[in-house]
């Protein structure tokens, strides 16, 4: 389904870096293979959210290069395939988005799903779980940062936060986190668990690549309109690199989780 002038399923940025940390941005792209159109949507739809998480291929790219970090970053747009969904959830590939219906995705025949499967979902867990066992193989026990944007409104309603730190059991990333965040003396407003919630079971890659093994971890969602520019990204990976370093530094971090 990938043709030869198509961009590969991922890529990784930064594959040298030496931190301990792995980031990664499961929606960071809204590039269409060629083989299916626009999905019937125009230009205008895939510049909007419901392709892709605005700013976040800015913000991985200067987040890499702030910790010194590798980075998985997804090809393709979310409508062609949800890389933080589970292969059992019904909004893998969409037939309607946030009330926009998406052609391409319906109807579709148990052959077509299993072929963008192969093309596009595969490929970015394999990226992740070989970026991942590297770190094993160094013996190291790795950190994990899934990066992602909302929109400022959502069916009428301001969102009030800056950013929206989630997670669910392990707390040795999330609640350190939160806590220097809200220290930053221009008065943040940050979510715990909103607007969207780390124990959604939508919070797929989190849990398939980092909860269950144990590794420490964190999603963190930044506002579109803060990151979509590489000023705004540059800025905000600067505010985080800040909050992250005293809790990234600590080596009693990397090692499994044991939940009691």
């Amino acid at each position: 389904m990938i043709s030869t002038d198509d961009p590969p399923p991922f890529t990784i940025i930064n594959p040298e870096g030496k931190a301990p940390v792995l980031v990664v941005g499961d929606h960071a792209s809204n590039v269409m293979p060629k083989a299916l159109g626009n999905l019937g949507l125009d230009q205008a739809a895939l510049g909007q959210h419901i392709a892709y998480d605005i700013g976040t291929r800015k913000l991985v790219n200067h987040l890499s290069q702030h910790l010194d970090a590798p980075a998985v970053l997804a090809g393709y747009s979310r409508l062609v395939i949800d890389l933080n969904r589970s292969l059992e959830d019904e909004s893998l590939m969409p037939e309607v988005s946030d009330e926009t219906p998406i052609p391409g995705n319906q109807n579709m025949s148990v052959e077509h799903r299993n072929l963008r499967i192969h093309s596009f979902y595969t490929p970015y867990r394999k990226a992740i779980d070989g970026m991942l066992h590297g770190f094993r193989e160094r013996g190291i026990v790795p950190a994990f940062i899934a990066i992602h944007s909302f929109t400022p409104q959502m069916a009428g309603f301001e969102r009030p936060w800056h950013v929206g730190v989630l997670w669910d059991k392990d707390p040795r990333i999330p609640l350190p986190l939160m806590q220097n965040l809200r220290a930053h003396p221009d008065g943040y407003n940050i979510g715990d668990n909103e607007p969207y919630s780390g124990k959604h079971p939508a919070d797929y890659t989190i849990d398939h690549h980092a909860e269950a093994s144990g590794i420490p971890h964190v999603s963190i969602e930044i506002r579109q309109d803060l990151v979509d520019t590489e000023e705004g990204a540059e800025r905000w990976a600067t505010i985080l690199d800040d909050a992250l370093r005293d809790i990234l530094a600590d080596p009693e971090l990397y090692q499994v989780w044991q939940s009691i």
